[in-house]
């Protein structure tokens, strides 16, 4: 139980459902309920996957390619950035015959995975968290607690994957609530909030980067 707390509470800090589900919102504003909902279960399970995933061989991919984690935040962390900054200055839509157009036009499916899974659900952030709670598991000698620690991690993302689903496949109960301008400046908070977590993943990424260098102090003459 302790091992699941902690691995809910480091993976719910950093992927944040309720705010994410404004961006994810905003995303598919065009779409039909129908299609949100069928769209956030796609999403929910991909995010579980690769929660999973950086679980188990996030640590063996890193080695194999040899990428380091600060590597990966500063690359994640710039994609990130980058979403943020695009849906923080999108244009309001204000012709209902357009949007709808649109809406018609877009495929939502193929957007399931990139940007709407990987890096805006489960981004860098979560991959390195994921990574960390994998290596630490070396700590561990016996298979039994080895297993549990694995049980345990498993039944967190299971956890943070349908919190993922109820909030993406409701979050149109917010613009109701709102209303169109209040979801807007909720949406356009949001986005601000998502570039500022870039560029805090960029910083960290860097700064772990900086750290690892071995500064040698030139002899004076």
């Amino acid at each position: 139980m302790e091992t699941f707390l902690l691995v809910l509470a480091a993976l719910f800090s950093v992927v944040n459902p309720p705010g994410t589900a404004l961006v994810f919102l905003s995303m598919t504003k065009n779409a039909s309920i129908a299609e949100r909902r069928s769209l956030a279960r796609r999403v929910a399970r991909n995010a579980f996957f690769v929660m999973t995933g950086s679980l188990l061989l996030g640590a063996l991919i890193l080695k194999v390619y040899g990428i380091s984690v600060p590597v990966l935040r500063v690359a994640g962390g710039i994609i990130v950035a980058a979403a943020g900054w695009k849906l923080l200055n999108e244009g309001t839509q204000n012709d209902t015959g357009a949007s709808v157009t649109e809406g018609a036009r877009t495929d939502y499916t193929s957007q399931a995975f990139y940007p709407l899974t990987l890096p805006l659900t489960t981004g860098p952030g979560t991959v390195a968290v994921m990574i960390s709670l994998g290596l630490s598991r070396s700590a561990y000698s016996d298979f039994t607690e080895d297993f549990q620690f694995f049980l345990a991690s498993l039944l967190a993302t299971v956890a943070m994957a349908a919190a993922i689903y109820v909030c993406f496949a409701y979050s149109d109960r917010v613009e109701r609530l709102l209303g169109r301008s209040g979801t807007n400046i909720a949406v356009r908070l949001s986005a601000f909030i998502l570039f500022c977590l870039g560029i805090q993943i960029i910083w960290t990424g860097v700064s772990d980067l900086l750290g690892s260098i071995q500064w040698h102090e030139i002899p004076a003459k």
